[in-house]
């Protein structure tokens, strides 16, 4: 098969990424969804827009490491922390709160 835009590939590999939000499952990660998995891998492994073959996908999804999702994450719960308290602080000094 020729190289595609990653994204072409997602409907098309949905198995393989619920077979590795199942992984990581049983490594203790009970809050992996298949959508996860996939936002790691175009953050983590892919960044940017890349074009690969349907196998280099698979590939990327099987191989990816526990530690590069926990990284992930942690990523991820920073940047919601972050916004959290960037929209609790703009909430707190609207004058529509009457404090």
């Amino acid at each position: 098969m020729e190289n595609q835009h990653v994204d072409t590939w997602k409907e098309m590999i949905y198995p393989a990424l619920q077979s590795k939000q199942e992984e990581l499952e049983m490594l203790g990660y009970e809050q992996a969804t298949p959508e996860d998995v996939w936002k790691c891998l175009c953050v983590k492994i892919w960044k940017g827009e890349p074009e690969k073959r349907l196998h280099e996908i698979v590939q990327d999804i099987f191989h990816l490491k526990s530690s590069i999702y926990l990284s992930y994450l942690t990523i991820q719960s920073y940047e919601n922390d972050d916004l959290a308290a960037s929209i609790e602080a703009l909430i707190g000094n609207s004058p529509n709160t009457g404090e």
